[in-house]
């Protein structure tokens, strides 16, 4: 029998440390196995470039901040980079908006050292293009794909969709498309992702209605398709659609059901968004943060007070979306002074405020007419956070000073605006003239309205109305001859949908 040598100690030490790339979850353990490739004299300098290469590879299908960091350093240290490498090192740079390198200068780098890129390399790259909406390099990446004879390639074909998709080129991704002599569910469901990123909602329906295959992709692209413009009755539609769907093979995930419960939120279906509620309990699923705010903002804006609050209090890791959602809720039930201390709690806690965050404490301090709180927290945001005042900052300071009688702080507010005052501004101050009875001051911003926009109603609607509670009924009688002169009609009353045994009605 022949006599089994043992193996040498360099190969069972290179073994025995690749096995511990699949431990890595830390930079602390990507450092460590690191230097014991460089500092080990059992590795040559073939072995230990062929474990940093391993590595390096690593790192780029270990998507977190400090390993794509990392990665950029293992490939500096490498002298002589493989097409391997260089495919390793694109896939990091794509995968963040943080780009130490760019692939694009990589991809010319590899090109220049006569290395000839693979099918692996352009989904990357194009990936790349896509983020930074760079359709003129996806064009010419695109070049080098057909000259390279990879046009036919699946993943690169969905790859050139989104990448056009995304940078508006929505005639190239169809022509892509249509060329493709196979079509699966992903290429289906990438120009599917182009109609609605371009905003072409019919396009994305009709594609939609002749998919024959659909996965969970495809339901959640539509139904937040749907909640994103506005049809929100659609969206639950095919909420409900789905559920029948193939029996069930297709089963909402949170994503789904986020996106549902924003659209019973955007029309009050309270018994639809309770329904929701109990069967995230009933099917057992996550009750991430993204859900619980997003049931926060429904039932808050479906006027169940308690019920947001006892959501709040069920989410056991609070973002700062789902504290500025609660004091959302709390600013448009006029509860400004708990709103206040909720706000209170959040930064003793650690995290800090964002732009949306002030929005909500400012529009909580309008509602509830506290004027000096509301300078507070106007001045915090730019002094402590640093925040740049946005032009919805601005309408609700000018709404706050309006509702309190203060015309002439909240006129040099407005001049003091770095930006163009919108209607949103102008409206909040055009609305506390009526309330306050302001003739003078109203007269002049509906004027300035009319001049902009001379045929819409509601400017001459506020004004009557400003005129009637002077008891100036001449006035009153001139905007509405003067509206008739110009064919310019009020529109139809509005009209409200209620919750009727699960079912919405107008």
């Amino acid at each position: 029998m022949p006599k089994r040598h043992p193996a040498p100690a360099t190969s069972l030490a290179a073994t025995s440390l690749a096995g511990l790339f699949g431990q890595c979850r830390s930079p602390r353990k990507l450092h460590q196995i690191h230097t014991q490739i460089v500092t080990s004299p059992l590795f040559n300098r073939r072995i230990a470039a062929s474990l940093i290469s391993r590595l390096l590879f690593f790192c780029s299908t270990f998507p977190s901040p400090a390993s794509l960091a990392y990665g950029s350093i293992l490939f500096h240290s490498i002298l002589s980079p493989t097409l391997f490498n260089y495919n390793a090192i694109i896939r990091i740079q794509s995968s963040s908006f943080s780009f130490s390198i760019s692939p694009l200068f990589l991809y010319n780098q590899m090109l220049g050292g006569s290395i000839r890129p693979d099918h692996l390399t352009f989904p990357f790259l194009l990936k790349f293009c896509s983020l930074r909406l760079d359709g003129n390099a996806g064009q010419a990446l695109h070049a080098h794909v057909v000259k390279l004879g990879f046009q036919l390639d699946v993943f690169i074909q969905n790859s050139m969709i989104i990448m056009y998709s995304s940078c508006g080129l929505l005639v190239c991704a169809e022509k892509v498309f249509d060329e493709m002599p196979r079509k699966d569910v992903v290429s289906k469901n990438s120009i599917l992702t182009g109609y609605l990123n371009c905003g072409e909602m019919d396009a994305a329906l009709d594609m939609f209605s002749r998919m024959e295959e659909r996965n969970l992709r495809t339901w959640n692209s539509v139904i937040a398709g749907l909640v994103h413009v506005g049809r929100a009755r659609e969206a639950l539609g095919l909420f409900q659609e789905m559920l029948l769907y193939d029996g069930e093979s297709v089963k909402p995930d949170n994503i789904t059901i986020a996106s549902v419960i924003t659209a019973c939120a955007s029309i009050g279906a309270l018994d639809q968004g309770k329904w929701l509620h109990s069967y995230l309990r009933r099917k057992k699923m996550d009750f991430d943060v993204v859900i619980g705010t997003a049931l926060i903002d429904m039932y808050g804006k479906c006027g169940s007070l308690t019920k947001a609050r006892e959501v709040f209090e069920e989410i056991l890791e609070k973002d700062v979306l789902a504290w500025t959602a609660m004091i959302s809720v709390l600013a448009v039930h006029g509860r400004g002074e708990e709103a206040l201390v909720l706000f209170e709690k959040m930064v003793s806690l650690g995290l800090k405020p964002n732009y949306v965050t002030f929005g909500s404490l400012l529009s909580a301090c309008a509602h509830s007419g506290l004027v000096e709180k509301g300078r507070w927290c106007f001045d915090l945001m730019k002094r402590v956070y640093l925040i740049k005042p946005q032009v919805q900052h601005f309408a609700c300071m000018v709404d706050l000073l309006g509702r309190a009688g203060l015309f002439s702080e909240a006129e040099t507010l407005i001049r003091s605006m770095p930006m163009e005052p919108d209607s949103f501004v102008w409206g909040a101050l055009l609305g506390a003239c009526r309330m306050h009875g302001n003739v003078e001051l109203g007269e002049r911003i509906a004027g300035y309205f009319m001049q902009r926009d001379p045929l819409n109603h509601a400017f001459y609607m506020v004004l009557s109305d400003i005129y009637a509670k002077a008891k100036r009924f001449e006035d009153v009688k001139k905007i509405w001859n003067f509206m008739k002169e110009m064919g310019i009609k009020k529109t139809s009353p509005g009209c409200s949908m209620i919750d009727v045994d699960g079912q919405l009605r107008v």
